[in-house]
């Protein structure tokens, strides 16, 4: 016995608390974020602030497109209930069962009230898997095999290839089309800053729109399986009913900024070339003043040609 646990004996699992993948994704973009500010003291004037707000704004964006694809908040739900704990046993447990759909799979989440309850710790999430290369099927399985509590099960067969439901494939189909259209936007992203960096301004602005155009399109997709009936999840009289999560709403909010970021340097490009010059720190004074300092760097060589002459 060590610090109160038997380290050479299987531990009690542990709900979990937070995707790594996430988390990799947010220290990478709070790397690039924390490498501008670095930079930011050797910006002078007003252009400090303009380049601040460019930046910022173009770091959420990338960082909501790559991070809802790990996220399982899309589709959400929960229930209390009053409900069986295992199989063959008759007692109750009162419990607050969670349902969080992902591109990727789906979370079931159970939680005690209060968390111990029959000699047992009831603090559970578990993740079944659907992507391409996981399979749901033989994770369901598995949960059978290490014995989950049936509120997991049941909540978990309702996704099943072989379940009665039919769900399995328009969620794991949708899923993947709104994964792929998040790639792209990825891309466009991408293409957009190097646009705006060459500086491309009107087609950096073209890009924005074709980037909110793709995140559209995830949603759209994600959205064709709210179209087929879902079965019911029933606890007794309490049923589980699911609506759109916070990545659903984070990604439309996104999708529709690009939108608005786009259609606004396309319409200054048009209308007011000069606010947009002087908001990308593109001004002619600047034109200018690089010009006089190459003629006075050019000049006193032409006159010594010239003398030579």
């Amino acid at each position: 016995l060590f610090d109160g646990i038997y380290p050479f004996y299987p531990q009690k699992r542990k709900a979990t608390v937070f995707d790594v993948s996430i988390i990799t994704v947010i220290v990478v973009f709070l790397t690039f974020t924390c490498s501008f500010l670095l930079i930011i003291p050797g910006i002078r004037g007003r252009a400090r602030l303009y380049w601040t707000l460019r930046v910022l704004l173009s770091l959420i964006v990338g960082v909501v497109i790559v991070v809802v694809q790990f996220t399982a908040d899309w589709e959400t739900g929960w229930v209390k209930a009053n409900t069986s704990y295992k199989a063959f046993s008759h007692a109750l447990v009162n419990v607050d069962i969670g349902l969080h759909v992902g591109l990727a799979g789906v979370n079931v989440t159970l939680m005690g009230n209060p968390v111990n309850q029959v000699n047992e710790t009831i603090n559970y999430n578990e993740h079944f898997a659907w992507s391409f290369d996981a399979d749901y099927d033989h994770s369901y399985g598995e949960g059978l095999k290490r014995g989950l509590p049936s509120p997991i099960l049941y909540v978990a067969e309702k996704f099943t290839t072989q379940s009665p439901c039919s769900v399995h494939r328009q969620y794991r189909i949708s899923g993947h089309y709104a994964s792929a259209s998040l790639w792209v936007a990825f891309c466009t992203w991408l293409i957009s800053n190097m646009l705006f960096s060459m500086p491309v301004l009107v087609y950096g602005g073209y890009m924005l729109l074709v980037t909110g155009a793709f995140m559209i399109f995830s949603l759209i997709s994600f959205s064709t399986v709210r179209n087929s009936p879902m079965c019911p999840i029933q606890f007794g009289t309490a049923a589980l009913h699911t609506g759109y999560g916070g990545s659903f709403w984070l990604t439309l909010v996104i999708g529709l900024l690009c939108f608005v970021a786009g259609i606004t340097v396309v319409t200054l490009h048009f209308f007011k070339l000069d606010v947009l010059k002087t908001f990308f720190d593109l001004r002619e004074d600047k034109t200018e003043e690089c010009q006089e300092m190459t003629e006075v760097y050019v000049n006193p060589v032409c006159h010594f040609v010239d003398k030579g002459l």
